[in-house]
């Protein structure tokens, strides 16, 4: 059997989405993206129409965030201020 490829279209509404290492990220495209959502990375608003990821742990489909893709994708490399 031919693994599943990382990247597929699933949901509603579809969109592309990426399920591995215990996170679910999925694209939401700009005319699809009707709220401000604020980024967990950067503390900013992330604006109505405007590309950015919803991300979650799997299995906890409460816990999602919007995030912008460059935070997403720099959130490893980015040290939390510590007290």
């Amino acid at each position: 059997m031919e693994p599943k490829p990382p990247w597929r279209f699933r949901g509603e509404p579809l969109a592309l989405e990426w399920v591995a290492d215990g996170w679910h990220l999925r694209f939401v495209q700009p005319y699809r993206a009707t709220k401000v959502y604020r980024c967990p990375g950067c503390q900013q608003e992330i604006f109505p129409r405007t590309l950015h990821v919803v991300v979650w742990p799997e299995g906890e489909p409460s816990q999602r965030r919007h995030w912008h893709k460059a935070c997403w994708e720099r959130r490893d490399r980015v040290r939390t201020p510590t007290r």
